[in-house]
């Protein structure tokens, strides 16, 4: 098969689109991941997923200056869609961080390599059970299947969409509005752990409660985290069927 310039041209429109995406999604382009891995994965997915179908026979190369302003695009368009999978991921690190406020576990943080921040060992146990749970409902097929889609929403080197801002301000505090509820469980338990030690600290002063409290605190949190995993496991799938959806709105015309 002859591949013409014009080909070459769309292919690397296509790559450039395909990386803007996956660098924002930490299961794919997380920072964790080697650099050469993120680049073949791109290429892989840039012929998968793009069909090499004949041109018409009008089909004319690009020039210079149009070619990087195409390219340009594609950045913009693939930065786009990509932050919709970024607002889902960091809606559950800020969940995990409202969590691990008043656990005791953010007097120690250590870095995250998949979101590229620094988090305390709570955050890191919730990202990773929240990343088992994507892979385990084939969200990554999903984000697949979503990257093919926004090809036939907007072509290779066609127009920027208008209306998303709108769409990503709904996005946003939507997204914000499900951290704080996937968070909402635990953090009530350390609010009560708080009233509990205020109270013990009153009848009985003798009582060290400021020692006492770290390590009730962390149990509290960790039993909390357990039992409330029957009502975080359906908000995350809601959360990840959400990023899904708007990878597509984001972009829509």
């Amino acid at each position: 098969m002859t591949i013409s310039v014009v080909q070459a041209q769309l292919f690397f429109l296509a790559f450039t689109r395909i990386m803007a995406i996956i660098l924002h999604i930490p299961v794919f382009g997380g920072q964790n991941i080697p650099s050469q891995v993120r680049i073949g994965l791109g290429f892989v997915l840039a012929i998968v997923l793009i069909p090499w179908q004949p041109l018409a026979s009008d089909a004319i190369v690009i020039g210079t200056f149009a070619y990087g302003f195409s390219i340009a695009k594609e950045i913009l368009i693939g930065t786009l869609i990509g932050f919709s999978a970024d607002l889902a991921f960091g809606a559950i690190q800020m969940a995990g961080s409202a969590m691990g406020i008043g656990s005791g576990f953010e007097s120690s943080r250590i870095f995250n390599p998949a979101l590229g921040e620094a988090g305390s060992a709570f955050d890191q146990i919730f990202v990773m059970t929240a990343t088992m749970i994507f892979l385990t409902m084939d969200g990554h097929h999903l984000v697949l299947i979503a990257i093919k889609n926004t090809f036939d929403v907007i072509p290779l080197n066609g127009s920027l969409p208008f209306n998303g801002l709108e769409t990503i301000m709904k996005a946003t505090s939507m997204f914000i509005a499900t951290g704080i509820h996937l968070a909402l469980p635990v953090m009530a338990a350390l609010v009560l752990t708080d009233l509990t030690l205020g109270l013990l600290a009153r009848v009985a002063p003798q009582v060290q409660v400021y020692f006492l409290g770290l390590p009730v605190k962390v149990v509290v949190a960790m039993v909390a985290l357990g039992m409330s995993f029957a009502v975080i496991f359906p908000n995350l799938i809601l959360l990840f069927k959400s990023m899904v959806e708007n990878m597509i709105l984001f972009v829509e015309q």
